[in-house]
């Protein structure tokens, strides 16, 4: 499977404070019965977003949210944590985030965003409570590098492990940079 490959994002910020906001929160179980990733991002955070009819509701933190110029979104600790689900990722991308930073990303919800190309990014407390303290500002990304500018000079390093940097680099969960190997394992299966 194929994302956008993930270079550097120069984006605004979108931030949700909660801590321990869970994949239920994220996409709540009742959308959790199609395989596609398609749409998805109109049920993220749904119960947030819309009372129980459906209608908009008129004190969700996401009505303010721009997913053009709002792609990382900043969250509390322990982000991702609950039941292990890929929708999750697939929710949060669908709805236009590329990027998610907090202070604590639960295992398996960071494991499953890097295999679908939302990029979940680990910082210190005293940078976590920056961002948090001020929503909107401008970030770049540098997957490359594995920074954060914060402006003004600012630059935060974070850490991916090794192979699944090179897959976001490259736009491909996994199984696709095998399959972008089979020329050269074709020709190494020859030579054998």
């Amino acid at each position: 499977m194929s994302f956008e490959p993930f270079g550097k994002l120069i984006s605004r910020t979108f931030v949700i404070s909660q801590k321990n906001i869970d994949t239920d929160q994220i996409i709540p179980a009742r959308f959790l019965t199609t395989t596609s990733k398609e749409g998805l991002g109109k049920s993220a955070f749904y119960d947030w977003r819309y009372d129980e009819k459906g209608n908009p509701l008129n004190s969700s933190v996401f009505n303010g949210v721009n997913p053009d110029t709002q792609k990382i979104l900043v969250a509390g600790s322990n982000f991702g944590c609950g039941s292990s689900r890929e929708h999750a990722p697939w929710a949060l991308s669908d709805f236009g985030f590329r990027a998610v930073i907090s202070s604590d990303i639960a295992d398996i919800f960071k494991s499953n965003s890097l295999k679908n190309g939302l990029l979940p990014v680990v910082v210190d407390e005293d940078t976590h409570a920056f961002l948090l303290a001020n929503p909107g500002i401008e970030l770049t990304i540098d997957l490359e590098k594995c920074e954060v500018s914060l402006g003004e000079n600012k630059v935060i390093s974070f850490e991916v492990e090794a192979f699944a940097r090179r897959c976001m680099l490259d736009g491909v969960d996994p199984l696709g940079h095998l399959i972008n190997q089979l020329p050269d394992i074709k020709v190494y299966e020859e030579v054998r």
